[in-house]
């Protein structure tokens, strides 16, 4: 096994040690970020790092890079406090991988990358037409991270919109059926595939199958 430490990462070129940091920690999400300015220009970036912050409230988080530049996702949504997260599905790797692309305020990566805007029930911020999972967020907070100067930022999730036949009775959003694909690294997408399901586990009992692994 190959094995590779802190002395070696630190020697290593810099693109090499980020494509390794980011893929050799596992599969991560893939979402797409909506914010629009106060003068109504739109802003859409992808993102790998939004985490589960609680459920009551619902609550959710996400990393953003030091700012040492402006960046135009957080100048939006902290002068509007709302931004969307859109869940890329298959369809939409190449459209969604190209907002990262680094384009001039004022010019709006939803048109670069052919990806549609919309608005839904008064909320400022526009989702992505074209994904099947997204949530609209009012942004509460932000804590800075000392370690690397980077942001962890806290949204309320205020809406959410999904397929019907990707909810089961129980509330479980089987993300599978709506093709949402993981984050592999920087560049790279894949599409996960259910394995199994399980009931909650009770000590000294074997743990039970809910059968959802087709």
């Amino acid at each position: 096994m190959l094995h590779i430490s802190h002395v070696d990462l630190k020697d290593m070129a810099s693109r090499y040690r980020a494509n390794l940091i980011n893929s050799c920690t596992g599969y991560k999400s893939c979402n797409l970020l909506g914010t629009v300015s106060p003068s109504g220009n739109s802003n859409l970036a992808i993102f790998n790092s939004i985490i589960h912050i609680g459920s009551n409230p619902a609550m959710l988080g996400f990393v953003l890079r030091p700012l040492t530049v402006k960046r135009d996702t957080y100048a939006n949504f902290k002068e509007t406090g709302s931004f969307t997260v859109n869940q890329v599905h298959s369809e939409i790797i190449a459209k969604a991988h190209h907002t990262a692309a680094k384009y001039p305020a004022g010019i709006s990566e939803f048109s670069k990358a052919g990806l549609t805007e919309e608005y839904r029930d008064d909320f400022s911020a526009p989702y992505v037409k074209e994904s099947q999972i997204k949530l609209g967020c009012d942004y509460i907070n932000e804590y800075p991270l000392a370690e690397n100067g980077c942001l962890l930022v806290i949204g309320a999730i205020k809406h959410i919109y999904l397929p019907k036949e990707v909810l089961h009775e129980d509330g479980w959003v089987q993300l599978d059926k709506a093709q949402t694909v993981s984050a592999n690294g920087l560049d790279g997408y894949a599409l996960p595939k259910l394995l199994d399901r399980f009931a909650y586990p009770q000590p000294d009992q074997e743990t039970q199958s809910l059968d959802h692994g087709a």
